[in-house]
């Protein structure tokens, strides 16, 4: 059983005991410290929405009664997606939001992952906050005539693709002509209610659904990774589709499956959008320091300058509004405009994406060739109770001293002359260290990852 809790909200496996697992007890406990953080701030009304697995339901009922008990209002979005519960909370003018969702997660994992009053993820200070809140258990609950109202409202998936149909960059009669015939695979989450629902909008010709039955039984690991997704490859070579499209259950992650079966490299899914994005608008980029150097690149030869933010999407809006990004995101897949709003949003990365191939009357998979190419190699360790993480960094920033290092999150260690970099970091939704190391080969990408894992391995022991 695990719980973890961080400054981002709180993320556990379901059952076990309170505080070692993400049990009713624990759920309300934060749903009542997050609450009370938001009448602090005179908020009245939280959104809420979820993903699709199994636990959602009853997580989001004892939420749901927890902020009623506290007097607020709730607006249950009920199945829904990040993204859309993001821009629910600016369209209501709600005080916050709260997605239960364990996002890439596997399915006996759950989470609150909590927004403040602009949709967006809550920043560290505040979330430091709220975790005192739970910490001190100061809550003050209101009395029978002062509990606060519920509502479902289950429009805002359709709102949210009528959003993305307005977007100045999105052009729908593009992709009309085009007459993509695209495969989705949605993990059996909500993405399978709204990305065809969208594709259909944008005049997509025809739509392979695959897991596409928003009922929480994952049919393979939600994480959209090469290794996860055998099945939609095969699909989209068979059905002779133009395009596959993968997102996770809350849908703010986007991969992209090549017309020959190949992955696109969920790296390059915001490097394909920034490039489209950058034809139009010259600008600055943002991603976080475990993303491709291949943004890099692109930004620069368009004109505009490249910033690195550390991991968090709190932290690459941080750095996106500070710079005047007109794009950013992450290398997982997720991808942040800010004209449409400051959350990673795997639907308007479609539409985006899509007006981009129909533009260019390129396949996939040539587009594609079109882009530096680098391969990150993904690697991670399990953590033990032994295992001291801030030793084992301040050791390897030592071993490679003479090398350019960024501790803003972890260690990064970028080797300039080669184009080759390796980022270490301790994951803040896993008992993990991630060791990430990206080179213009593979071959040189997977060796470079096992010498720093070789490294870490002899620190360790």
């Amino acid at each position: 059983m695990t719980l973890i809790k961080s400054i981002s909200g709180i993320r556990g496996t379901i059952g076990g005991a309170p505080g070692d697992a993400l049990t009713p007890v624990d759920a309300v406990k934060f749903a009542a410290a997050f609450g009370s953080w938001i009448k602090s701030r005179k908020g009245k009304k939280i959104v809420i929405g979820r993903d699709a697995r199994p636990s959602g339901e009853m997580v989001s009922q004892l939420v749901s009664a927890t902020l009623q008990g506290l007097g607020l209002d709730v607006i249950d979005l009920g199945l829904s997606t990040t993204p859309t519960v993001e821009i629910a909370v600016t369209a209501e003018k709600a005080g916050g939001g709260i997605i239960l969702t364990a996002s890439h997660n596997p399915v006996q994992w759950n989470a609150l992952k909590l927004l403040n009053e602009k949709g967006e993820f809550i920043s560290g200070a505040d979330g430091a906050e709220v975790l005192q809140i739970a910490k001190a258990e100061s809550f003050d609950f209101a009395p029978v005539d002062k509990l606060g109202k519920y509502s479902l409202n289950n429009s805002y998936l359709q709102k949210h693709i009528k959003l993305i149909l307005k977007h100045k960059l999105v052009d729908v009669k593009a992709i009309q002509k085009a007459k993509f015939k695209i495969a989705v695979d949605a993990v059996n989450s909500t993405g399978g209610i709204v990305v065809p629902q969208l594709l259909k909008a944008l005049g997509v010709k025809k739509v392979v659904e695959l897991y596409c039955e928003p009922n929480g039984k994952f049919p393979h690991n939600p994480e959209p990774l090469p290794e996860h997704l055998k099945v939609i490859s095969r699909t989209v070579k068979k059905e002779k589709c133009d395009l596959g499209i993968v997102v996770d259950p809350d849908v703010d992650r986007l991969a992209l499956i090549q017309e020959d079966g190949k992955p696109f490299g969920e790296e390059y899914t915001l490097v394909a959008v920034a490039d489209y994005i950058l034809q139009k608008r010259r600008g600055n980029t943002v991603s976080n320091l475990s993303s491709t150097r291949a943004l890099r690149d692109i930004t620069e030869k368009a004109g505009g300058q490249y910033y690195a933010a550390a991991v968090g999407e709190v932290n690459v809006v941080s750095k996106m509004k500070e710079t005047k990004a007109v794009i950013g995101g992450e290398g997982n897949g997720g991808i942040i405009v800010p004209d449409f709003h400051y959350g990673r949003d795997a639907l308007i990365g479609i539409a985006l994406f899509l007006t981009h191939l129909a533009k260019s009357k390129l396949k996939v998979s040539e587009l594609r060739k079109t882009y530096p190419a680098y391969f990150i190699s993904k690697n991670k360790i399990e953590l033990t109770p032994q295992i001291n993480v801030d030793e084992v960094l301040e050791k390897i920033k030592q071993k490679y001293a003479s090398e350019k290092i960024n501790t803003i999150d972890g260690v990064k260690i970028d080797f300039e002359n080669e184009k080759e970099w390796v980022h270490l970091r301790k994951s803040n939704t896993e008992p993990i260290i991630r060791i990430y190391a990206e080179s213009q080969n593979e071959a040189k990408a997977n060796q470079l990852a096992q010498r720093i894992i070789n490294d870490i391995k002899n620190i360790i022991s």
